[in-house]
């Protein structure tokens, strides 16, 4: 599991512009799958990514901002939210980076936050942002008064100061270890995390799997703040599974329920697969999008299960609009197999189960070069010939070189010639002959 770091401060610090900096030179994002990209179906809220520094590959999380005095209507309600939202950070993140601008200067939220993580005894990095040019660093100096040390000047914009505080953030990250490492009782356990909105019955899900109330439950949405788990035998077999915060949207008030979506993240990067959970009643909605773009950006295997089917009249065309729904909405994750379902009913529960089992068997599945070769030599023949600049383009070969999730090198002529487009009627042929039911893949092309 990656570790992860989370930015925190007031507003218009510059938290999005370094998380933007810091995400972006992610060298396992191919330039095609560039994360930036608004496309439709791919909709994310920009507030989790992936980032590398010196050979050390860890999460980024960036937070809402917090409320000044000026903004907030009640200093009290400002400061419980001071209090609310930096316990949370502190507590689920492994390394955090508290912003502050030095172009206004020194507020009392800054001094506040300050407080709580300089007596938390957790690894943080203090940066003072703005400090676009050498001899702004004299901004600085009134920042001192916050007892903390070293302060790093930077300037997200321009990139002044950012290699010392990616050097200062590596610094402070814990000792890689694989999350299987935790205990005996988790070993050889299929990890099983439940996705979706605040109130589309995750919980009851899982109770009704476990058949027992294990979660609470209720009607009043964001009830699950921190990911659970429980372990589940189903035919001799053992399933972990993690049930998560509801990921919501990004909203003006800024509480300790925002941070569920950090830890919904932080479930996702610890399961196999992850089970999306929509509302069957409802719909797909922006935010169903949001959740199934971080399960496939995350690399994770993905089921969508319709849930609430017991409030749905006519089954037949509902499900029909549904999957016609998810083909327009998420095409990204259009390998996804789907189930409707009834957790309060617990309507065709037990057929989760042998669908878990297949999409894990598909995430682990490797294909020989010698037939993945065959495979190709029948797409070339098949194929119309492109060209790129004048010269026709050719794919040599290509290998597995991973699995969970599936990952080929494919060698070409010319890399620069194989955009999102490309790399998509590839990965189609590749599912039509080979299934790799509910995996993503991941397709990366090289030169010769």
């Amino acid at each position: 599991m990656r570790a992860l770091v989370a930015l925190i401060g007031r507003p218009n610090v510059g938290k999005s512009t370094l998380f933007n900096r810091m995400v972006l030179r992610d060298p396992l994002a191919p330039k095609s799958w560039a994360i930036t990209e608004k496309t439709p179906g791919v909709t994310r809220d920009r507030n989790y990514g992936r980032s590398e520094w010196d050979d050390r590959h860890f999460s980024v999380v960036d937070t809402g901002g917090f409320y000044t005095a000026e903004q907030s209507r009640e200093d009290d309600e400002m400061t419980q939210q001071v209090k609310e939202q930096a316990l949370a950070a502190i507590e689920d993140a492994d390394v955090i980076v508290h912003l502050l601008d030095g172009k206004e200067g020194l507020m009392p939220a800054d001094a506040e936050i300050a407080r709580f993580l300089r007596s938390s005894g957790r690894r943080v990095v203090w940066a003072v942002n703005k400090i676009d040019i050498p001899r702004h660093e004299e901004r600085l100096a009134e920042f001192h008064r916050l007892g903390v040390e070293p302060l790093l000047p930077l300037s997200a914009i321009s990139g002044f100061g950012f290699d010392e505080l990616m050097d200062a953030i590596v610094e402070r990250l814990p000792v890689e270890k694989s999350d299987r490492d935790e205990g005996p009782h988790t070993e050889e356990m299929p990890r099983v995390a439940v996705v979706g909105r605040p109130n589309v019955g995750k919980s009851t899900i899982i109770n009704a799997l476990l058949s027992k109330q294990r979660h609470v439950v209720s009607a009043v949405p964001g009830t699950t703040r921190d990911p659970i788990d429980s372990v589940c035998t189903y035919y001799g077999k053992r399933y972990l599974f993690i049930d998560t915060a509801g990921i919501r949207r990004k909203v003006e008030s800024h509480t300790i329920e925002q941070f569920s979506v950090l830890r919904a993240v932080r479930s996702i990067e610890r399961a196999d697969i992850a089970l999306i959970v929509m509302d069957a009643s409802v719909g797909i909605v922006e935010q169903d999008q949001r959740i199934a773009g971080i399960v496939e950006e995350a690399g994770r295997s993905g089921i969508v299960l319709f849930n609430k089917w017991d409030l749905v009249q006519d089954h037949e065309e509902r499900y029909r609009e549904l999957r016609d729904d998810l083909a327009r909405k998420i095409w990204l994750m259009d390998y996804a197999p789907c189930l409707s379902i009834s957790g309060l009913q617990r309507t065709r529960l037990t057929k989760v189960y042998p669908l878990i089992d297949k999409v894990l068997a598909e995430r682990n599945r490797r294909i020989p070069t010698a037939e993945l070769n065959r495979f190709l030599a029948d797409f070339n023949a098949r194929r119309p010939l492109k060209t790129y600049r004048g010269r026709e383009v050719k794919i040599l070969y290509m290998t597995q070189v991973g699995v969970a999730p599936p990952v080929f090198t494919v060698f070409v002529n010319y890399p620069q010639a194989f955009g999102r487009p490309q790399a998509r009627v590839l990965e189609k042929a590749l599912r039509d002959t080979y299934a790799f039911t509910g995996t993503p893949l991941r397709l990366h092309f090289r030169h010769r």
